[in-house]
C-alpha cells in the first residue's frame, strides 16, 4: 500500500533549498514531528550499524547553554546578548550524534577506536540529518545546521550527559521561517564533477566563481565578502582543535 504524505516533489525541495535562521513562534506539531523522525531513520546505514541518536532539546536553560557554545562569545547585532538567537527560539533543536555505545552495550569487545568507525559514525549522522530536513523543507518546514556546537564539544558533551561511545557532531534548528532569503551560489558542476579520475579544478573557473560569489555578498551589503574570504576565516587559523581530543575521550580515532 501506498501511503501519500502533504508534501513537495523531491527535486523541487532539493533545488530550493536555503539555510533558515528566523522562524515563526509557532510549533511542529507531533504527527509532522514523529514522521520527520522516521524519515531520518529511513536514510541508508553503513553496514546497517546504525550509529546515530539524536537528542532533541526542549529544555529553556539547556538551549542557553548551547547557545553560548554556538555563539562562541561573539556579540551579536540588533541588540541581542550574543549571537545564535535561534537556537533557543526553534520550535525544535536537535543534536545529531555518533553513537556506538549501544554497539558496545551488546558487544562488549566492539572495536569503536578505528578511524573507520568514525567515519562510519559520521557518514550515518550526516544522512539521517539530510533526509529529515529534506522532508522537513518539502512539508513548508525550514532549518539549518549548527556544526558551531563543536566551539566547546567537550561542553556540549557534558551538557547532554553523553557516555563513552556517543559524540555530539552537528545540531540541527528547525521550525516554520519567519524569513526568505536568497540562495548562496553553489560552485559549477564542472568543478565538483570529475569523470573517471580526479580533476584539478581550473583557477580561472574558481575565480569566476569567487567573483560570483562576491556579487551575492555585495548585493546584500557585504561588499568586502568573497569565497576566498570564506575559506581564509574557516581554515587558516587551527580548526577547533580540541575536537581530536574529546573523540579520543570518547573511544574514537586512536588508529
Amino acid at each position: 500500500m501506498t501511503t501519500t504524505f502533504d508534501s513537495k516533489a523531491t527535486l523541487e525541495t532539493i533545488l530550493n533549498h536555503r539555510s533558515i535562521r528566523k522562524f515563526r513562534d509557532q510549533p511542529i506539531d507531533p504527527t509532522t514531528f514523529e514522521l520527520l523522525i522516521q524519515a531520518a531513520m529511513a536514510g541508508s546505514s553503513s553496514g546497517f550499524l546504525q550509529s546515530a541518536s539524536i537528542i532533541r532539546v526542549t529544555e529553556p536553560a539547556l538551549r542557553a547553554d548551547i547557545r553560548r557554545i554556538c555563539a562562541d562569545a561573539q556579540q551579536a547585532k540588533d541588540g541581542e546578548k550574543y549571537g545564535h538567537p535561534y537556537v533557543e527560539r526553534c520550535a525544535e533543536l536537535l543534536i545529531f550524534c555518533m553513537d556506538n555505545h549501544r554497539h558496545q552495550t551488546l558487544v562488549p569487545t566492539a572495536q569503536i577506536d578505528w578511524t573507520e568507525v568514525t567515519l562510519v559514525g559520521a557518514i550515518d549522522s550526516a544522512i539521517m540529518a539530510q533526509n529529515l530536513l529534506l522532508a522537513a523543507e518539502s512539508m513548508g518546514l525550514g532549518g539549518v545546521y549548527l556544526g558551531s556546537i563543536r566551539n566547546d564539544i567537550s561542553r556540549m558533551g557534558a551538557l547532554l550527559k553523553l557516555p563513552q561511545g556517543v559524540v555530539p557532531l552537528f545540531g540541527m534548528a528547525l521550525g516554520y521561517p519567519d524569513q526568505d532569503p536568497a540562495m548562496r551560489p553553489r560552485l559549477p558542476m564542472a568543478v565538483v564533477l570529475s569523470t573517471n579520475h580526479y580533476q584539478p579544478a581550473d583557477k580561472a573557473a574558481l575565480d569566476t566563481y569567487n567573483q560570483t560569489v562576491a556579487d551575492y555578498y555585495q548585493a546584500r551589503g557585504q561588499s568586502h565578502a568573497d569565497w576566498v574570504q570564506t575559506i581564509e576565516s574557516y581554515l587558516d587559523k587551527p580548526v577547533r582543535p580540541d575536537v581530536l581530543t574529546y573523540l579520543n575521550r570518547q573511544g574514537y580515532a586512536k588508529r
